[in-house]
C-alpha cells in the first residue's frame, strides 16, 4: 500500500469531507478536562494530540449494550445485524492491539455474527501517541506501536502527518486527500524517531518482566497474599473492567415488552470484579469471596486469554484501569512486581 505526507490543513479539509459524507464518522473528542469517543460532527473537535480516552473504542465492535434478535413470545425470532458504515478516526496503537485481540476472539469457536459483522462496517484510522497519560505502560507491554489491523495509520511529525494506508479501505479514504504527496526518506525517518521514543517512553510503570513471563508466573502464584490484600480495599465496583479495551466478558438477557408478545434478547458488559459475575442457576456463586474475583482478573490478563489466543497478554497497558480505581489497587504492573519479588 501507499505512504503519503499530508499538511494539517490538507488532513483538517479531508476530515470535514468525511463528516458531510453518508458514513458515521466517530472521534476523538475533549470533554471537560477528559477526552471520549463520539460522533463528529465538525472537523475542528477533532482532537488527535490526546492522552488517553474515558473508555477505549472497543465500545463500537462491542456495544455496552446491544440487541442480537427480536422474538415474539412463543413465537418466530428474527437475529438483528449491525451494517452501519463507520470511520473510527484516532485509536491509539494500544487500543488496535487490544481491537485486534477481540478480532481473534469473537471469530474463534462459534464464530460472532454480531461482532465481526460491525467489524468489517469500520474503517479504523490508527494515530501514534503524542501525549502520553499519567499511568500509561505501553512500552512495557509492547504496545506503543502496532502493525497491523488498523487500514491507515496516521503519524503526526509537526507540520504535517505521515499517512500510511494498509488496506483497500485505507487506500481509498487516501485517495480522497487532497494534496497527499508521496512520503519522502526525511519524513519517514521523522515517523521511525517518533515510533522509536514511543517504545521507549510510554512507560509510567515499569513491569519487571517480559510479558511472555507473566503466564508461568501466574502458575505459582495462586495461593500469594497479594490478593488478600488487594481484595481488602476493592469496593467490587468493577470499573477496572468497564474501562479495559481486552475485556470482552457479556451478559445476556431476554427482555419481554410490555405487550407480552414481543421482545428482545440483548447482550451487555459485564465484569469479573462484579458480585454476581460468576453466579449461576440455584444461586451459586462461584467466586463469591472477592480476593478470588480480585485475582481472576489478573489471571485473566496474563495466564487464561494468553492460553487461548497464542500467547497474547490481554493486557495493552493503557492505565485506564489504574485511574479508574479510586482504591489505587488496580495496577497491573504493580501486582506482577509484587509477585517477582517472592517468585
Amino acid at each position: 500500500m501507499s505512504v503519503s505526507t499530508v499538511t494539517k490543513e490538507q488532513f483538517k479539509s479531508f476530515v470535514a469531507a468525511l463528516v458531510n459524507s453518508d458514513q458515521k464518522v466517530v472521534g476523538v473528542q475533549a470533554k471537560d478536562d477528559k477526552f471520549a469517543f463520539g460522533e463528529l460532527t465538525d472537523a475542528d473537535a477533532l482532537r488527535l494530540d490526546y492522552d488517553v480516552t474515558i473508555l477505549p473504542p472497543k465500545k463500537y465492535v462491542l456495544p455496552q449494550k446491544e440487541t442480537l434478535m427480536n422474538f415474539e413470545v412463543a413465537g418466530a425470532a428474527k437475529t438483528v445485524c449491525p451494517d452501519e458504515k463507520m470511520v473510527l478516526l484516532g485509536v491509539h496503537p494500544y487500543d488496535m492491539v487490544a481491537i485486534n485481540q477481540m478480532d481473534e476472539l469473537f471469530s474463534q469457536g462459534e464464530y460472532d455474527t454480531h461482532y465481526m459483522n460491525r467489524r468489517d462496517n469500520i474503517t479504523i484510522i490508527v494515530c501514534d501517541v503524542v501525549t502520553p497519560s499519567e499511568n500509561v505502560f505501553a512500552s512495557s507491554m509492547n504496545t506503543a506501536t502496532c502493525d497491523s489491523g488498523y487500514d491507515i495509520l496516521l503519524t503526526d511529525i509537526g507540520d504535517r502527518f505521515v499517512v500510511e494506508a494498509a488496506t483497500e479501505k485505507g487506500e481509498a479514504l487516501v485517495k480522497t486527500i487532497n494534496g497527499a504527496k508521496e512520503a519522502a526518506a526525511a519524513d519517514t525517518d521523522k515517523r521511525k524517531a517518533v515510533q522509536e521514543k514511543n517504545i521507549a517512553s510510554l512507560n509510567k510503570h515499569t513491569l519487571e518482566c517480559k510479558p511472555s513471563d507473566l503466564p508461568d508466573l501466574l502458575e505459582k502464584a495462586y495461593d500469594h497474599p497479594v490478593w488478600e490484600e488487594k481484595a481488602k480495599l476493592c469496593y467490587s465496583c468493577g470499573s477496572c473492567n468497564q474501562v479495559c479495551p481486552t475485556c470482552y466478558c457479556f451478559d445476556v438477557q431476554d427482555e419481554v415488552n410490555w405487550d407480552l408478545k414481543t421482545g428482545s434478547r440483548c447482550r451487555s458488559w459485564d465484569g469479573c470484579l462484579l458480585s454476581n459475575f460468576a453466579t449461576v442457576a440455584g444461586n451459586h456463586n462461584f467466586r463469591e469471596n472477592r480476593a478470588d474475583r480480585f485475582r481472576h482478573r489478573l489471571y485473566r490478563k496474563g495466564k487464561y486469554v494468553p492460553g487461548k489466543i497464542d500467547g497474547q497478554i490481554a493486557c495493552v497497558g493503557c492505565g485506564r484501569c489504574i485511574s479508574a480505581c479510586t482504591s489505587k489497587i488496580a495496577n497491573p504492573v504493580e501486582i506482577y512486581n509484587t509477585l517477582m519479588e517472592k517468585a
